[in-house]
């Protein structure tokens, strides 16, 4: 993976494009946030407001990932 395009990102928009990168990861796989939420054990406010700012822990991150393949 190259990884050199991050190095001209700040940290807030790099969250903002993983965050697009897994809104359409989850979308692709016709999952709800409801159902994401469930199947992830990421409270659905957190999933919400990941999507929406890229704001996250990474353990959340993981726990989202697992179930989406990724």
């Amino acid at each position: 993976m190259n990884i050199e395009f991050l190095t001209q990102k700040t940290p807030l928009e790099i969250g903002i494009l993983i965050a697009r990168r897994i809104r359409s990861i989850r979308k692709r796989q016709k999952l709800s946030q409801e159902r994401l939420s469930e199947k992830s054990g990421v409270s659905l406010g957190s999933l919400k407001r990941f999507e929406r700012s890229g704001e996250i822990s990474l353990l959340s991150l993981t726990k989202i990932a697992i179930p989406l393949n990724c």
